[in-house]
C-alpha cells in the first residue's frame, strides 16, 4: 500500500471501531443506560452478541442484517454509522496527517455524529456528548495547533450564551404570537437545553467565529429542510442534527467560507 494511504487507512479502521461505540452510546445514553454493562446484545431476544458477530460492517453483512439466534432484523443504522465514522477518521487524517489536530478533529466529528443519532431518534442530546465534549474540547485546546485555550474558552461561553439568548427570545415570541403553542407541543421553551449545551461543546472546538457560522448554517438548514414539515405536521425539530451538520461543515470549511464572505461580500482585501 502507498505510504500516503497507510495512515488514512489505519485511521479509517479505528474510525470503524469508534462508529461501533457511537452506536451503543447514542442509543443507551439517552435512555440513561450503561454503555459497559450489559455487553452488546440483540434488542429482541436479548441474547449476547459474540465478538465475531460484532465486527464493524463485516458482521452485519455476513449475518445479512439478522440476529444469529432469533433472526430478528438488525437496523441498517449500525453499519451505516460505522462506515460514516470510518470515512470521517480516514478523511481527517488524510488532511492533517499524524497530528494532534487530526485526533482533535476526529473526536469532534465523532461526537457530532453521535449527537445526530441521539437527537434524531430520541430528541435528546446526552450530557456525555455535550458537557463531556466541552471538557474534552477545552482540554485538547492546550495541544499544539487548533484554536488555543483562549479561543476554546471564548467559544464555549459564546456558544452557550448565544443559544440561550435565541431560545429565550424565541420562547417569548412564540408565546406572544401563539399562546399555548409550546405547551401543546409538550415544551416549556422554544429550544431544548441540550441544544444550548451542545453549542457550548461546539464552541470549545471551533471558537467564537465558528459558533456564529454553526448557528447560522444550522438555523438556515432547519428552516429550509425541516421547517415546513414541522409547521405542517406540528412535529418537533431535531435541531441538534442540523447544528451537528453545521458544526462539521464549519470545522472543515469554516475558514474558507469566512474568507470568501469577507472578500467577496464585505470587500476586504488581504
Amino acid at each position: 500500500m502507498d505510504e500516503a494511504w497507510l495512515v488514512p487507512a489505519l485511521a479509517g479502521l479505528s474510525g470503524l471501531a469508534v462508529g461501533s461505540l457511537l452506536n451503543v452510546c447514542s442509543i443507551r445514553w439517552p435512555l440513561d443506560q450503561s454503555v459497559i454493562s450489559p455487553g452488546s446484545r440483540c434488542v429482541e431476544c436479548l441474547g449476547s452478541i459474540k465478538w465475531y458477530d460484532n465486527i464493524p460492517i463485516l458482521s452485519w453483512l455476513s449475518l445479512t442484517g439478522k440476529c444469529r439466534d432469533c433472526s430478528a432484523p438488525i437496523s441498517i443504522q449500525y453499519p451505516l454509522v460505522e462506515l460514516a465514522s470510518g470515512l470521517l477518521w480516514a478523511g481527517i487524517f488524510m488532511v492533517h496527517g499524524i497530528s494532534w489536530e487530526a485526533l482533535r478533529g476526529g473526536i469532534f466529528l465523532s461526537m457530532l455524529l453521535g449527537i445526530s443519532i441521539s437527537d434524531a431518534r430520541f430528541y435528546i442530546i446526552p450530557h456525555e456528548f455535550s458537557l463531556g465534549g466541552t471538557l474534552i474540547g477545552l482540554a485538547m485546546s492546550f495541544l499544539p495547533g487548533g484554536i488555543g485555550w483562549a479561543g476554546a474558552a471564548g467559544g464555549a461561553i459564546v456558544g452557550y450564551t448565544v443559544l440561550w439568548f435565541i431560545a429565550a427570545t424565541g420562547t417569548r415570541i412564540i408565546e406572544k404570537i401563539s399562546p399555548g403553542r409550546l405547551e401543546e407541543a409538550g415544551m416549556d421553551r422554544a429550544m431544548g437545553g441540550g441544544d444550548i449545551k451542545m453549542m457550548m461543546m461546539v464552541g470549545s472546538f471551533v471558537g467564537i467565529s465558528g459558533v456564529a457560522e454553526t448557528a447560522f448554517l444550522g438555523s438556515l438548514g432547519a428552516l429550509v429542510v425541516y421547517g415546513p414539515i414541522a409547521t405542517l405536521y406540528r412535529r418537533l425539530i431535531p435541531f441538534g442534527v442540523f447544528l451537528a451538520v453545521a458544526g462539521a461543515v464549519t470545522y472543515v470549511w469554516g475558514d474558507a467560507m469566512m474568507d470568501w464572505y469577507l472578500i467577496r461580500i464585505i470587500g476586504l482585501t488581504a
